[in-house]
């Protein structure tokens, strides 16, 4: 029993184990400082050597700032001179116009303009189809006043040139309308003459590209004819009891165009930032233009004065006046060369600053809209306008004698108020209901969700979504059908910025001055080529399918091309005020302490991707959202043509406007980090960063490319910003 008992520790042999532990838990204390002490040291030697080697490539970056902002200066020489060829362009096509002599005014020009309207609304009793052939007159007039007012600098447009432009078009719009109104008066008078053996009523189609007619005429008034179906179409109305026996016309009038929206005021840069710019340019101009004639005076004085001391040495007066013929000579081409130095600088000052408005965002948001109310910042109207009316039928032609007697009332066509604004004559309220109406889809649009259906509020100037029920769309017919309680101009609308923010895109060279920009949304993949002064939409895929497009293979300069692209259904083009309705990057977004400096940022960037963009692909990443808003981040590598793309080796670049550098993390990497790819430095531009890794005939491509095609570059990247709206 003694034996199995455990043996008793005694009192000094407890203090020596607790002596024991005491001494091995300041050893490792002591070790855990030393090792702790060690590796700070060693941190702070790398933190010093990294802090030295940054010092060094700042240094290093200072020195050489000035060089490679004035090698970029000369680069970026070829948006002004893109600007120059535009202007030229806009000139010659005046003087085609004006030797053309065509008989069509010149938009321009507001006596010719003046004595066009004025000529068209003297003719009388022009048919449908005479209106319509002159209004693919009437149409490309307005366009190139609104092509006018968006492709000129600010600079070269006066106020009262704007007021002009915009109140010629809308003249034109009217007098359009007009004319379609007087034509529908003069076909219903003969409805009689055209009606339907059958059914005993007119029914008429006109198609145009620009505008398509259906007409229905009640001669019968027959109770029971209540569902109107136009021939070889499902377009028609579903009329109550008491329109079927009344002596009306229905007309759908459908426009491809939309004349009924309000006018927005063309956004350009303020008058104070541009002149301002450009006065302080053309002040140095003038400066050195007295400089240099006060220069040329004093030379001519002293021509005169030495010849009149040395009149008796002829031959020595003729050497001194040669020579002084040269100095002036010299001065001459000296003044012309500063000169066009500093207009180009003044034309480089303006285009920058019509690029930079391209990005610039509102701070205030607009007016606001009641709950019925479109806003047409949110939503944009697709597929042109349908006029929806209802006629009173105008008094019939008559046969009399081998005559057509008409009688012609004198206030014209009139419209036929339903409901009518008085109901006490009858029973109930029922018998007003809403007409039910099926209209098509414009086969050239696309909606890529179900389209809203709102009307026009002729006293409100605005659209509205109440008065409409019953809704709905089948998407293979291409057929809307709803229910109207009273008629007007109806459009078809979807949420404008449908397409953003991007999910992807990528810029690659094709060719020589070529390239293909893709932009990946949540619904589409739109490839857009670009070459020269020119944009071409190459393909569209809606969910892994390709689609078909009307503009597919056109070449088009890039405002029209943004235009027809939008009219579409293809925007991916935001505008000021886009970021109050998208959830996007914060480089968008931003407070106003940083309203000047990050839409600079990416001006910059865009203008030196496009300079690069004829031999470097740039593509999204994904690390752009997590760095600071006064930066962006994207990919870019050299592209050649033999190289394989299957997996192409991407360098991951940081921009702040004022420094490129590349970055040491890949698109996989797991968190994001600023750190310096080793090995490398940083630049003033991103022109000298990719030099850095790039070929030398790649940077040669660079230097020889075409102006126009980098310019057009720059502004379908300023125009669908990407580096904000990703």
């Amino acid at each position: 029993m003694s034996g199995s008992k455990k043996k008793k520790v005694t009192k000094a042999e407890r203090l020596k184990l607790l002596q024991e532990e005491e001494e091995r838990r300041l050893k490792e204390e002591e070790e855990a400082r030393l090792k702790y002490e060690k590796e700070e040291m060693e941190r702070l030697e790398i933190q010093r050597i990294e802090k030295e080697k940054w010092n060094r490539l700042e240094a290093k970056d200072l020195e050489r700032r000035n060089e490679e902002l004035e090698e970029l200066y000369l680069l970026e020489r070829c948006f002004p001179e893109a600007e120059k060829l535009k202007q030229e362009t806009r000139m010659l096509s005046q003087w085609k116009h004006y030797i053309q002599c065509d008989g069509s005014p010149d938009p321009s020009i507001a006596q010719e303009m003046n004595t066009f309207i004025s000529l068209w609304k003297e003719k009388t009793n022009e048919t449908f189809e005479e209106v319509i052939e002159k209004s693919k007159v009437v149409l490309n007039l307005i366009e190139k006043l609104k092509f006018i007012l968006l492709e000129t600098p600010p600079c070269d447009l006066q106020d009262k040139n704007i007021i002009q432009y915009q109140e010629s078009i809308l003249q034109l719009q009217e007098l359009l309308h007009l004319k379609f109104n007087v034509a529908t008066e003069i076909l219903l008078r003969q409805a009689s003459t055209l009606a339907d053996l059958d059914s005993g009523n007119m029914e008429k189609v006109i198609k145009d590209e620009n505008v398509t007619l259906y007409v229905w005429a009640n001669l019968k008034k027959n109770p029971r004819h209540r569902s109107v179906r136009f021939s070889e179409t499902q377009i028609g109305f579903e009329i109550p009891r008491i329109l079927a026996t009344s002596d009306i016309a229905v007309r759908l009038l459908h426009t491809h165009y939309d004349h009924v929206s309000a006018l927005h005021p063309v956004s350009t840069p303020s008058k104070e930032h541009t002149s301002s710019v450009t006065e302080l340019v053309k002040d140095d101009v003038e400066n050195v233009e007295k400089a240099i004639s006060k220069e040329v005076e004093e030379e001519s004085k002293q021509q005169e004065k030495q010849s009149h001391l040395i009149q008796e040495e002829k031959l020595k007066v003729e050497e001194e006046q040669d020579d002084i013929e040269v100095k002036m000579s010299s001065a001459e081409e000296e003044s012309e060369a500063i000169k066009c130095e500093l207009e180009m600088k003044v034309l480089s000052e303006t285009v920058s600053a019509a690029q930079l408005l391209l990005v610039e965002n509102s701070s205030e948001k607009p007016d606001f809209f009641e709950n019925d109310m479109v806003d047409l910042f949110q939503f944009t109207t697709l597929g042109g306008v349908y006029h929806l009316d209802i006629l009173e039928l105008p008094p019939q032609c008559k046969p009399v004698k081998g005559w057509m007697i008409v009688e012609i009332l004198k206030e014209g066509l009139q419209k036929y108020t339903y409901p009518p604004e008085t109901t006490e004559d009858f029973e109930t309220e029922n018998a007003f209901p809403p007409i039910e109406v099926t209209l098509e889809v414009h086969e050239n649009v696309i909606f890529f969700e179900n389209p809203m259906v709102v009307r026009w509020d002729a006293e409100g100037k605005h659209w509205r979504t109440d008065g409409i029920s019953n809704v709905s769309y089948k998407p293979k017919e291409r057929l809307v059908t709803f229910s109207l309680d009273t008629f007007g101009p109806v459009t078809l609308i979807q949420d404008a910025h449908i397409n953003m923010p991007y999910q992807s895109w990528e810029l690659r060279p094709l060719d020589v001055n070529k390239v293909l920009l893709t932009v990946t949304t949540v619904f589409t993949e739109i490839q857009i080529q670009i070459k020269e002064n020119l944009c071409m939409l190459s393909s569209v895929k809606l969910k892994d399918k390709k689609h078909i497009s009307i503009l597919e293979g056109t070449w088009m300069t890039p405002i029209p091309f943004i235009i027809a692209l939008k009219e579409a259904g293809l925007n991916i083009f935001p505008t000021r005020y886009s970021h109050f309705y998208v959830v996007i990057n914060n480089k968008a977004r931003m407070n106003l302490s940083k309203f000047n400096v990050v839409p600079l940022v990416e001006v910059k960037a865009y203008r030196q991707m496009a300079l690069l963009s004829s031999t470097f692909a740039f593509g999204w990443s994904k690390w752009n959202l997590l760095c600071n808003s006064t930066k962006v981040v994207f990919k870019v590598r050299e592209h050649l043509p033999e190289e394989c793309t299957e997996n192409p080796n991407w360098a991951l670049l940081m921009f702040s406007g004022d420094r490129a550098q590349r970055l040491k993390i890949k698109e996989e990497s797991e968190a994001f980090s600023e750190a310096l790819k080793e090995e490398t430095e940083f630049h003033s531009t991103l022109y000298h960063m990719v030099r850095d890794f790039a070929s030398k005939e790649a940077m040669e491509k660079v230097r020889s490319s075409n102006c126009q095609f980098v310019n057009s570059v720059c502004h379908m990247l300023l125009s669908t910003r990407l580096l904000s709206y990703s």
